[in-house]
């Protein structure tokens, strides 16, 4: 099928990231004025050059709406002891609200423990354990502690594009702790009302599985794993998987997402990637962070 046979709408994340950012700045306008300003830190070890692209994205964005940013660039040849030294710095500053540790850390470093040593109130990311069991455990009350940004991300969404997640059947597709996880004990919760399949490598058939779907969230980092065939006439589909492709004749890479390009013939909607959850995600971590800040003042 050709571009103009397309049929699917756009699940724009880059303009429903703006609508937040512009929420965002009218609470942190708010605290303000009561002598609070809220503040993320970044950790970042090493000088890869993805991972200082991805903080100095968290920095602007903070700048953009008023919150503050602190830094803490470490070395690549960090000790594990040094790297916690910073980490109950932070967890002890007044003047961080929350933090992320950039990932991935070096190979030496212990990041289980690195990242079980974030104070579960100072948890940007929402990805803690203790957060992350307090999201399980609580499926039908307002839940007071920080949730994944990349699942909520998904979720804001799709809202705010008039959509409902009730009576859905959602398919997930890969298990990872960033979404595919996370992502189903909150569409589960009475809020959402969704019921959600996992599905991953151990699964049989996956086309069975995404044939059911009204709503598809691609997460397994395989290029075009969620083909047209597979996609239900009329699904939502959500590409929030990354990896990159090496053009053969340039050298050059681009990301690409889990969904082949023709799912927009089928699909009534579908998120771009790049452009769909990726700027979610950058604005719900700073609306955990605005979050953490108000209910500190509760």
């Amino acid at each position: 099928m050709t571009d103009s046979q397309q049929t699917a709408q756009k699940l724009d994340g880059t303009a429903a990231a703006a609508a937040i950012k512009a929420e965002l700045t009218e609470r942190v306008a708010a605290l303000a004025a009561q002598g609070v300003v809220p503040g993320l830190a970044t950790v970042l070890v090493g000088a890869d050059p993805g991972s200082q692209w991805y903080v100095a994205g968290k920095h602007r964005d903070c700048a953009e709406v008023g919150i503050s940013s602190l830094k803490r660039e470490l070395p690549e040849t960090v000790t594990q002891e040094e790297l916690e030294v910073v980490i109950a710095e932070l967890n002890a500053n007044p003047e961080c609200t929350g933090y992320i540790v950039q990932l991935p850390l070096p190979k030496h470093i212990d990041t289980d423990r690195i990242l079980e040593c974030i104070d579960p109130n100072k948890d940007a990311d929402g990805l803690h354990p203790t957060n992350l069991g307090r999201l399980v455990l609580n499926a039908n009350t307002e839940i007071t502690s920080p949730l994944p940004c990349t699942p909520r991300g998904v979720i804001e969404l799709v809202e705010r594009n008039g959509l409902s997640w009730a009576g859905k059947h959602v398919v997930v597709v890969g298990r990872g702790v960033t979404v595919g996880r996370p992502i189903g004990p909150l569409l589960t919760r009475r809020e959402y009302n969704a019921t959600v399949t996992l599905t991953h490598t151990g699964t049989k058939d996956l086309g069975a599985e995404l044939r059911r779907a009204d709503v598809i969230v691609a997460a397994a980092g395989v290029e075009g794993i969620v083909r047209a065939e597979d996609v239900k006439p009329g699904a939502i589909v959500l590409d929030v998987g990354v990896s990159r492709k090496t053009d053969p004749e340039t050298g050059k890479s681009r990301v690409v997402g889990d969904v082949d390009p023709a799912v927009a013939n089928v699909a009534s909607w579908i998120s771009p990637n790049p452009g769909g959850v990726g700027p979610m995600t950058r604005a719900l971590l700073l609306k955990n962070v605005v979050e953490m800040a108000e209910r500190a003042q509760a």
